[in-house]
């Protein structure tokens, strides 16, 4: 009987923030324009399915929202106010237009509430969760885009409690609303995801005769045929990506099997483990290549523009990467990335975060970045996959109008593979520290090793 009232409660509460919020839509989206009134209190109560007192207090919210006032014996008036410009300060990184069309996506949104304007801020990758941290306790964003990384970040940095807490998308897939999860709580709505996947150019395999990739891969397999690939054609890199990439050198960690984690001084210790082992395969692909200090450099555009100009036949990218080639001519597709002890990728992610603010124009805009209608527009037009899951088991129409390998749906088949940061079971600070000590590694002599304290 209990459980019954509680499904009943919420059952009323979910009707009456529906009722709250489509009212809301409708008069910021202009169907109830300035001066016109609202259905009356018996029509929404039949509507809505709900009483008399529920309908008056979800008409209250509205009230004290400033979008209506009510009218003695008349009704509900959409007043003035609903209908000023209102400016939305949206914080993001350089790369977030490339990432989620965001242009587009801004057009958009402009179309279904015009009286909205997005200010953009765009904020440098260096420091980028600190920046975050400051605009924030400062006023100066009302919402921003984040990383998987930047998350970890954000919550050790203490910087959650300044963040409004979500509500997790039922159309979103369940593991990326963890991602973003905190003690029960969502602090970020995911946008798009992607894990880190081996892309080839097919024409090189082909004039080489190099069986194209497939899960079967190692990285024995890929060094192999990465070195008759560089023989192929003078100047060419059979196997190249920046080893040092935050979204790189932790994929070598997670396929080792092997537990990461400190003593119990809190140190971790590589010597003579299987992530010791890793890192010196990473030593060994490097060095494998001609442009050994390339990997050691972190511009990624540097390893887009030579893979689009046909110089390089592999490279270890995320899907949001490949936007770099979504334009160009080049015959590529996809394979999972080479494993070592066992297949495991890392996965990254986006999502867009508010402060706590009673801003509504802010939630309208963080509701419609994770909606299908702005998803819907990032996946027909870019190579980033959408977090909505039902518009990944849709085809995309055909003729494409981008340049999408033909192998896009891989990341469906991989899922099992995806591993966060948090695998690698290392603060913020440490994984800083390991990254390191792991160019250290790979620039040192060939027995050099490591420790790195926890939580620094």
């Amino acid at each position: 009987m209990e459980n019954q009232h509680k499904s009943g409660r919420t059952k009323f509460r979910s009707r009456l923030k529906f009722m709250i919020e489509q009212l809301r839509d409708r008069i910021l989206g202009g169907t109830y324009k300035p001066g016109e009134f609202l259905p009356s209190e018996s029509e929404l109560v039949q509507q809505y399915g709900l009483s008399n007192k529920s309908v008056r207090k979800g008409l209250d919210e509205l009230v004290a929202e400033g979008l209506i006032v009510k009218v003695n014996r008349v009704g509900s008036k959409v007043t003035e106010k609903s209908h000023e410009s209102t400016v939305v300060t949206l914080g993001v990184s350089s790369s977030i237009e490339k990432d989620i069309l965001l242009s587009k996506l801004l057009d958009d949104f402009s179309e279904l509430y015009p009286h909205i304007r997005v200010k953009i801020m765009t904020i440098t990758m260096t420091n980028y969760t600190s920046q975050i941290k400051s605009y924030l306790e400062n006023g100066l964003i009302d919402v921003f885009t984040q990383n998987s990384l930047h998350f970890q970040e954000l919550v050790e940095s203490g910087a959650l409690e300044m963040l409004e807490p979500l509500k997790a998308e039922k159309e979103i897939y369940p593991f990326l609303n963890d991602v973003f999860s905190y003690r029960a709580l969502q602090y970020a709505v995911p946008i798009v995801f992607s894990p880190i996947v081996l892309a080839y150019n097919r024409t090189h395999f082909s004039e080489a005769q190099v069986p194209e990739p497939d899960g079967s891969w190692t990285w024995e397999d890929a060094l192999k045929h990465a070195e008759t690939l560089s023989r192929a054609a003078a100047g060419r890199l059979g196997l190249y990506f920046i080893m040092v990439s935050s979204l790189r050198w932790p994929v070598f960690l997670m396929q080792s099997g092997e537990d990461i984690g400190p003593d119990p001084n809190g140190v971790f210790r590589l010597e003579g483990s299987k992530l010791l082992e890793s890192i010196r395969l990473c030593k060994r692909i490097i060095k494998a290549q001609d442009n050994y200090l390339g990997f050691l450099i972190e511009d990624n555009k540097d390893v887009m523009d030579l893979f689009r100009q046909g110089k390089v036949s592999m490279m270890l990218a995320s899907y949001m990467a490949l936007n770099e080639l979504k334009d160009s001519s080049i015959d590529f597709d996809l394979s999972p990335a080479p494993f070592i002890e066992a297949p495991a990728t890392m996965l990254h992610a986006i999502g867009v975060s508010m402060r706590k603010t009673d801003h509504v124009a802010a939630r309208l805009l963080v509701d419609y970045m994770a909606s299908s209608r702005a998803q819907d527009i990032i996946r027909k037009g870019s190579n980033s996959i959408p977090a909505v899951r039902s518009l990944n088991e849709s085809r995309v129409e055909i003729p494409d109008s981008i340049n999408r390998p033909s192998r896009y749906p891989l990341y469906r088949e991989i899922m099992a593979t995806y591993s966060t940061r948090s695998r690698l079971n290392l603060s913020a600070e440490a994984f800083d520290v390991l990254g390191r000590l792991l160019k250290k590694i790979l620039v040192g002599p060939d027995h050099g090793a490591g420790t790195v304290r926890k939580g620094r």
